[in-house]
């Protein structure tokens, strides 16, 4: 991720700031310096939560307050040590580029490394691990990688700059993911608009080619998604809004259905990084600054027909 940009504004004509969303929590665990990805737990209260590029492959388990949760072997054989020497679940078989996004399904992680700044990157591609028990065990190893290309690049880098993603999802067992649009040649210029790919095999020894299913022109800068507990709603959020899509009448395409929005103060909650359904009426957002948001569902307001947007 890259510092917020003042150009952003560009993309937004006198946005409304709607209440409705609280800080609820700081991480202060000093591991956690960069927050890119958040996913709830099969776990009762706990969300798997990474860092940014730079990190070592290493996941944290975490509590809706800020807390990290330390598994019993720390507790146990160091009671004196202090929870902040604790460095994480290490994630064996892998290598962190550039993890954006973190989702699960069946008791499944897959860890997206899919960051694409430039869009030049030949190696993109989820890790797949069995999900740890954040309780009683101090690490975890990737059973697979799923390298994945997405159908329409062509070059590389790509003469349009679409390719770049840092918000996955699962439904039904599949795995999705949202793009974040570039200028060509300009890493720091955005365009609006995002589109929406699924994973359909799950190939180790050759190049997974995505489908594209769906796209949305105003939808600009996703940064993190997850679909609700119940699989009636999909999340969306960007650096300046969170948009909830109702569950699509016809099989995946998310984008087309009806929506509801609520524009973020940047002064409140600056780079928004990662969001995760906490209930099916609320969920959390967090930020590169640490911060932990609550939002309830009905502080979203309705949109007009996402149809307009194709």
């Amino acid at each position: 991720m890259k510092p917020f940009l003042k150009s952003l504004s560009i993309l937004l004509i006198c946005p409304i700031f709607a209440a409705g969303i609280e800080q609820i929590a700081d991480v202060t665990h000093p591991g956690l310096g960069e927050m890119s990805g958040i996913v709830a737990s099969t776990f009762e209260d706990v969300y798997w939560v990474h860092n940014d590029s730079g990190d070592s492959a290493r996941i944290f388990a975490i509590k809706a307050d800020g807390s990290v949760v330390l598994p019993r072997l720390v507790t146990t054989f160091f009671p004196n040590r202090s929870s902040d020497a604790w460095e994480g679940y290490s994630i064996d078989n892998a290598w962190h580029q550039d993890w954006e996004d973190i989702a699960i399904a069946d008791g499944t992680l897959f860890i997206a490394d899919v960051g694409n700044n430039a869009n030049a990157r030949r190696d993109l591609g989820v890790y797949v691990v069995n999900e740890p028990n954040p309780y009683y065990v101090h690490k975890a190893r990737a059973a697979r990688f799923l390298p994945i290309r997405y159908p329409d690049q062509l070059q590389y880098p790509a003469t349009q700059w679409h390719f770049d993603c840092e918000a996955v999802f699962t439904f039904e067992g599949n795995l999705y993911f949202l793009t974040k649009h570039r200028q060509p040649g300009k890493p720091m210029a955005w365009e609006a608009g995002t589109k929406l790919y699924r994973l359909d095999t799950r190939h180790t020894d050759q190049e997974n080619v995505l489908t594209l299913v769906d796209h949305h022109r105003e939808i600009s800068l996703a940064t993190g998604a997850d679909v609700s507990p119940d699989s009636d709603r999909l999340a969306i959020l960007t650096y300046t809004r969170l948009w909830v899509f109702d569950r699509p009448a016809h099989e995946d395409k998310w984008l087309q259905s009806t929506s509801r929005v609520l524009d973020l103060d940047p002064n409140l909650v600056r780079q928004n990084e990662a969001v995760a359904w906490e209930t099916n009426e609320s969920l959390l957002i967090t930020n590169e600054n640490r911060a932990i948001f609550r939002v309830p569902l009905d502080a979203l307001t309705p949109t007009l027909s996402s149809r307009a947007n194709h």
